[in-house]
């Protein structure tokens, strides 16, 4: 059997619950204001799921919109990645939860953990995939729950996160030089306390004492964080670049993970991009950890600021810590 030339993203989707909470309504349980949320993360609004609400619920609208726009049927899809740190259960993997809910009767499924960079790593394992020939149609969504594991007696984090979903239709393509053309991943286990879910794992499982002690909480170095963010994306770019063999000119948009406007600009500035070619919704949504680019992506090319023949830079980081990119020909 030939091997493809390319794997393409065909189609893509996105969902956030329909609960809003504002800057203002976070002042009203933490020592906090609009002003003082805005001038140093970018955020206005997050999206908080319902009690009960599972990371799948969001997920398989994400999928279902993103088949949709693609034009695949379910049965067509021949693997599901699901990336998320809060999934529904340990076990079973939240991916084959949606394989079942969406009827993709014929997919293998598996989770992927890797933080806020769990979209491009997904995204790297189904190009891995089709360009093997293991796969001709993979489906990627990366989904988060994150107000289920936020400290909302921690004024420094609380306000940060949001939840949400995004997924994107991967396929092999007959068409070189278009799709994803490069990935790159990273990973520097050494630094994997600077953001740290405590307990609820293999180390520390549950108990009386983690749950008083409030370990099941995200723990986040945050002045740590904003250093390795900068570098690592600038680094990130730059790879791309080089990669592709691209110019600052001919890159259409930076879709950078939503984490916070001062580390974005910081960083693409430095590396020549001017605010109208980097894509933010941070705004909006805040810190939905790997569901932020996916849904950052899908919002681009609806709006019209990513079209057919233009090229995208996918930048994150995260816990692990870990950061990747992706260099998109659409």
């Amino acid at each position: 059997m030939n091997r493809p030339a390319s794997a393409k993203i065909i189609g893509t989707g996105m969902y956030v619950p329909e609960r809003v909470m504002s800057n203002e309504d976070f002042a009203h349980i933490v020592e906090t204001s609009d002003e003082w949320i805005t001038q140093r993360t970018g955020m206005k609004e997050r999206h908080l799921a319902e009690l009960g609400q599972a990371t799948s619920d969001l997920a398989v609208e994400a999928c279902r919109q993103a088949l949709d726009d693609a034009g695949v049927a379910p049965a067509d899809v021949d693997l599901v990645i699901c990336a998320t740190i809060t999934a529904d259960n340990v076990l079973p993997a939240t991916a084959c939860w949606l394989q079942d809910r969406l009827g993709c009767t014929k997919a293998g499924a598996f989770d992927l953990t890797a933080a806020c960079s769990g979209h491009i790593y997904a995204l790297a394992q189904a190009r891995a995939a089709i360009l093997s020939g293991q796969a001709r149609t993979v489906l990627v969504t990366s989904a988060e729950i994150l107000s289920s594991i936020t400290d909302y007696a921690d004024r420094g984090t609380c306000v940060l996160f949001g939840d949400g979903a995004g997924a994107a239709v991967v396929q092999a393509s007959d068409e070189p030089d278009t799709g994803i053309l490069y990935t790159a991943l990273y990973a520097d286990g050494s630094g994997g306390a600077m953001m740290l879910l405590p307990a609820g794992g293999s180390r520390r499982p549950p108990s009386h004492d983690t749950v008083d002690q409030r370990l099941h909480y995200m723990q986040i170095r945050g002045r740590e964080v904003f250093k390795f963010a900068v570098l690592k994306m600038e680094e990130l770019i730059d790879e791309c670049l080089h990669a592709c063999h691209l110019t600052v000119d001919q890159v259409t948009m930076v879709v950078p993970h939503q984490v916070n406007t001062r580390i974005i600009d910081a960083a693409t500035s430095r590396m020549g991009f001017p605010p109208e070619k980097v894509f933010l919704n941070i705004h909006k949504y805040g810190n939905t950890g790997g569901a932020s680019v996916a849904m950052a992506h899908h919002e681009a090319i609806r709006e019209g600021k990513i079209g057919p023949g233009d090229t995208a830079f996918l930048v994150a980081f995260g816990g692990g810590l870990t950061w990747a990119a992706a260099a998109i020909r659409h």
